[in-house]
């Protein structure tokens, strides 16, 4: 009884060995036959989302197979192609990879491969509400309004419109759920903005309105300039209420004369009147 259990042990063993030998094999055959099928091409593509200024390494990546007509041409054929790139976006998984949606990361912070090329990354130092009460995050588009005060009245002017918002603080992903309190945000601009960002800092304040992300309407500088060059609106002083003019009698008598002397209270008119009493 005892030696036949263990045979039926030993068989069962053997089948199970079997079996996955042939499985391996057919699978190794499948893997075999499709990366040497030459109607496909092995392409890059994110196997997890990798959010935006992260610096890509291989375990965010994946080889995927497309036939050739499906094949972007800026698409990478090798991970060794972009493991050390930043994303310049947002990636998604399953996302095949395209040069310029990740950029080469050439030394320094991970944020600086993300700025084009002829722009730059200015911070401007906020509060709960120049921040838009912390709603805003990497990837927003914002207008900054210069805020400054002459003659003790507080005068408003949009500075820059349709900004890139590339970090809050130190962060540049986007995946917040709830609003965060930042001290900073840094924008991307141009070195003629960047310099009026620094310069409207100084002389007062500034506040950051936040836009819908489908809204492209943006003035032209030089109308933003010619709105802020245009003269000031005239004011009308309200008109006064005509008032009845006063007059002022004095009565002088000399003897028998009596003389009546008549003027206003703003500009003095003598009227003599003599006659005997």
């Amino acid at each position: 009884m005892n030696m036949r259990a263990v045979l039926m042990l030993l068989i069962s063993l053997a089948l199970a060995g079997a079996a996955a030998v042939a499985a391996n094999r057919w699978m190794a055959e499948r893997v075999q036959t499709t990366s040497t099928d030459p109607n496909f091409t092995g392409v890059v593509a994110a196997s997890v989302e990798i959010p935006f200024g992260t610096k890509i390494d291989e375990t965010m990546l994946k080889i995927v197979e497309l036939p050739p007509k499906a094949l972007p041409e800026q698409a990478f054929l090798e991970i060794e192609d972009v493991v050390g790139r930043v994303a310049a976006f947002a990636l998604f998984k399953d996302e095949i990879l395209l040069d310029g949606r990740v950029v080469e990361h050439l030394g320094g912070s991970a944020l600086s491969a993300v700025v084009p090329e002829g722009m730059r990354a200015v911070t401007v130092r906020v509060n709960d509400v120049a921040g838009v009460a912390g709603f805003l995050l990497p990837g927003n588009r914002v207008d900054l309004i210069a805020i400054r005060r002459e003659r003790g009245a507080p005068e408003t002017r949009t500075l820059l419109e349709n900004l890139k918002v590339l970090a809050v603080d130190q962060t540049t992903s986007p995946e917040k759920n709830e609003p965060v309190i930042v001290r900073a945000v840094t924008v991307e601009a141009t070195p003629e903005q960047a310099e009026q960002i620094v310069k409207a800092t100084q002389a007062g304040t500034v506040q950051f309105t936040l836009r819908n992300p489908l809204d492209g309407t943006r003035r032209a500088p030089e109308e933003i300039a010619e709105a802020d060059d245009a003269p000031p609106t005239p004011t009308v002083d309200p008109p006064r209420s005509i008032q009845a003019e006063r007059r002022e009698m004095v009565v002088i008598i000399r003897g028998t004369n009596v003389s009546e002397t008549q003027f206003r209270s703003e500009q003095t008119q003598v009227v003599n009147v003599d006659y005997a009493r």
